[in-house]
């Protein structure tokens, strides 16, 4: 129960490995999705293909003998709108409310925009239940381009599709932050100018409570999560220290590593975390590569470029618009040591990256001078 109106009727995935084919979620998934019982009677958002049944279901169990008079589709994304045209079968009443873009994405899943069942809405636009107003509000790119999210005005529950949301499904209690964190620079965090946008926009709005399509309903301490994501949003620092993602062959990149991590401590670094890129969960390396405000990147040449998941590691970052760090460097290499310049120049598309005056260049293995290097490079990173 949302509130005396507004019933929860979405459901929990616990059969999923991997979110959309690559995101690692043991603990599951929610699909969200709404009821808002007035005169008229709206559904917000359907559900993943699989959960039909359970989901109608839950919409009868709310309703009782009522039909719902309207289903609002906020993200055309197949976990959120593979049941619409099950929906319309089971309520031929019902008329579907979207943005145009929407719609056009439905003839491409459908082979039918449902011209003659269906109101456009945008920006702006508003649908009256009775006491209830709805008032849509366009969010392109977050992250889709057809997005909209959507305000009642009456209980100021702002249904804020994918924005918000988290892996993990709602039978489980975990940490919000960090799979929030995870699922936002995975999915959204491309976006982050579109995102900015949206908070803007909602900014100006008295919201109570928002309700994502993944994820826990949020209704205690909004300013938190919004301060959260105004700095996600941004590409801001969310915590002190740093962020160590490394590959190691044989052993002596790790061992580096490992004498940096310490260094690190030893000066009084507030938190350091290190990710072995060959066997850590890829979407947490990049989760924390977003949140710390200091990486270092080491790694070995490899075919005379880098080691392949520290490639894979470094285009994740720049295709989600990686900007705003200090970026240390540790290179190995046994004849031509080259990681460095290749990183640099996998980075040159990002923005307001500043980089250390001292790059370890390792040979093979560890010598006096690298433990040198090291300590230099502490020093500069807790500076």
């Amino acid at each position: 129960m949302i509130s005396k109106d507004i019933k929860y009727v979405g459901v929990n995935d616990h059969d999923l490995d991997l979110f959309e084919g690559q995101y690692i979620v043991p603990n599951g998934m929610a699909y969200n999705s709404y009821v808002i019982v007035d005169e008229k009677i709206a559904i917000m958002d359907s559900v993943d293909a699989r959960f039909f049944d359970e989901w109608i279901a839950n919409i009868k169990n709310a309703l009782g003998d009522r039909e719902p008079d309207y289903l609002v589709v906020q993200h055309m994304e197949p976990d959120h709108s593979a049941n619409i045209e099950n929906f319309m079968n089971a309520y031929p009443n019902a008329t579907i409310v979207s943005s145009d873009k929407a719609f056009t994405m439905m003839s491409n899943f459908y082979k039918t925009a449902f011209e003659d069942r269906r109101i456009v809405v945008g920006e702006g636009d508003t649908l009256k239940l009775g006491t209830h107003t709805l008032n849509f509000i366009a969010a392109p790119m977050v992250h889709w381009p057809e997005v909209i999210v959507t305000f009642d005005s009456t209980d100021k529950v702002l249904f804020s599709a994918d924005a918000f949301g988290k892996f993990g499904a709602l039978d489980i209690a975990e940490d919000w932050d960090c799979e929030a964190r995870r699922y936002y620079f995975g999915i959204v965090g491309k976006y982050g100018m579109m995102a900015q946008n949206l908070l803007k926009k909602a900014s100006t709005l008295d919201i109570k409570t928002i309700c994502p399509l993944h994820g826990p309903v949020l209704s205690e301490n909004l300013e938190y999560y919004l301060g959260l994501y105004n700095t996600w949003t941004t590409y801001g620092v969310e915590s002190e220290g740093v962020m160590i993602a490394y590959t190691s062959v044989y052993g002596h990149t790790k061992q580096a590593v490992e004498l940096l991590a310490k260094a690190l401590k030893e000066k009084g670094c507030p938190k350091v975390a290190v990710n072995d890129l060959a066997r850590c969960d890829m979407a947490e390396a990049v989760e924390d590569a977003f949140r710390y405000g200091k990486i270092v990147f080491a790694t070995t040449t490899y075919n005379a470029e880098i080691f392949p998941f520290m490639k894979t590691f470094i285009d994740s970052l720049t295709e989600r618009n990686f900007q705003n760090k200090q970026i240390g460097i540790i290179e190995n290499g046994s004849w031509a040591p080259a990681a460095a310049k290749y990183m640099k120049s996998m980075l040159d598309k990002s923005k307001n990256l500043t980089f250390t005056d001292t790059i370890v260049t390792i040979k093979s293995a560890m010598r006096d001078e690298n433990k040198k290097q090291i300590e230099e490079l502490a020093n500069e990173l807790c500076k």
